[in-house]
């Protein structure tokens, strides 16, 4: 059974139209060790629910697939680049990356408040206060309830 996950970006930065149109993209400069971690715990083929960040609306917008799996993210040892990081080093890099492909475009936008005014989804981390994670899991039970919102299926 593949594992499930929302993977938030600012869709100003990187949007799940670019995404779609790019077919894969690295999931690069995530900078906190538990979003880190999440992706280290990720398998090639687990399912991510695209999530706008940072914009009115914020939501679901899509899913994804993991097509590559936690690797060092060369962002971290370019000093030109906003992710560079002076204490990581190539023989012990500190952030990772994964890679990952578009598996739909959500017909249907599912907002933050919509997430969190649903009962079903009740307990969610996207849902919960103070809740900033760029990379989370989302339960199984989650997951089904929120495809059925968009209108999206796992292929």
């Amino acid at each position: 059974m593949p594992g499930y996950w929302l993977m938030k970006s600012e869709p100003d930065v990187y949007s799940m139209d670019m995404l779609a149109r790019d077919g894969r993209q690295n999931w690069d400069g995530v900078r906190n060790y538990q979003a880190r971690n999440h992706m280290r715990a990720m398998a090639l083929g687990d399912l991510a629910f695209f999530y706008h960040s940072s914009c009115e609306p914020p939501g679901v917008v899509g899913l994804i697939r993991i097509s590559k799996l936690a690797h060092p993210d060369p962002s971290q040892f370019d000093p030109k680049s906003p992710y560079f990081d002076p204490k990581s080093t190539r023989d012990a890099p500190r952030w990772d990356m994964v890679e990952v492909q578009p598996v739909t475009v959500a017909p249907r936008m599912v907002t933050l408040a919509e997430l969190k005014a649903d009962d079903e989804l009740e307990g969610m981390l996207v849902a919960k206060r103070g809740m900033r994670l760029s990379v989370q899991p989302v339960e199984p039970r989650h997951f089904t309830r929120i495809l059925k919102l968009a209108g999206m299926r796992a292929k």
